[in-house]
């Protein structure tokens, strides 16, 4: 799944968009059902923003487009002048120089911002005191690797990143919330955010431990491991030797 620094950076890449009148289409009947080009057709697209994982459109008139990519969405975004897409896009937005196909959906939605969204870890105004104090305020027994990607309470943290923001603070996945120092919750946060935003400029860092199982910890030596982790099942990766936690 697409996490807060991709969607990122399918932001950055739509921003050729903004400040066009759009033509929108749905050439897949998924799209159509969705019923998004014809509310944005012909309007114009004054911003485009990442919000942990969603990417948001406005257009004139307060109409707002949200894009969920879940595991399989892809954004596309060339000049017009080329040749026709292989396919068939959910949403097409089209402006006289450039164009936008959005793939396989899954959430293509007229709704705005999502409701109970915790604080973008990739968004100029977050500090990371501000997602420590967060964290403290959710039930302490939960384990750390649960709480980090619920997105409740921070948003763009996904797998790979929890993996290696947990390697990096030499913290297990498994470990209850409450057990976690604020100063080890802050060099994780604060790891992932620099790591994060790094990523959206291009400079991504390289993986200790996500999709690691069974190769040597790059700190200890000691052999990767992966489990499923919560009632999603998610698969959490972590050194056992090195970082704290049962």
């Amino acid at each position: 799944m697409p996490e807060g620094d991709a969607l990122h950076r399918v932001a950055a890449r739509l921003q050729v968009l903004v400040g066009q009148r759009v033509e929108a289409s749905s050439p897949n009947p998924r799209g159509v059902a969705t019923g998004v080009a014809r509310a944005i057709d012909g309007r114009v697209l004054e911003s485009v923003e990442a919000v942990g994982k969603h990417v948001l459109l406005r257009f004139e008139g307060g109409v707002t487009l949200r894009s969920h990519l879940r595991m399989n969405g892809r954004w596309r975004v060339r000049a017009r002048n080329e040749r026709p897409w292989s396919g068939s896009p959910w949403l097409v937005l089209s402006t006289p120089s450039f164009e936008a196909t959005q793939w396989n959906g899954p959430v293509l939605a007229l709704d705005g911002r999502p409701a109970r969204l915790g604080p973008d870890l990739l968004a100029e105004t977050t500090r990371v005191e501000v997602v420590v104090s967060r964290l403290r305020a959710a039930e302490p027994r939960r384990l750390l690797g649960d709480v980090l990607v619920d997105q409740r309470v921070v948003s763009g943290i996904g797998n790979v990143w929890l993996a290696e923001l947990l390697w990096q603070a030499r913290l297990s996945p498994w470990l209850p919330l409450g057990e976690a120092k604020d100063e080890e919750l802050a060099a994780g946060v604060g790891w992932a955010r620099a790591a994060m935003l790094a990523s959206v400029g291009g400079t991504r860092s390289p993986r200790a431990v996500y999709r690691r199982t069974g190769r040597a910890c790059p700190r200890c030596g000691a052999p990767i491991r992966s489990r499923g982790l919560g009632d999603a099942n998610r698969t959490a990766y972590w050194c056992a030797s090195c970082q704290r936690g049962p």
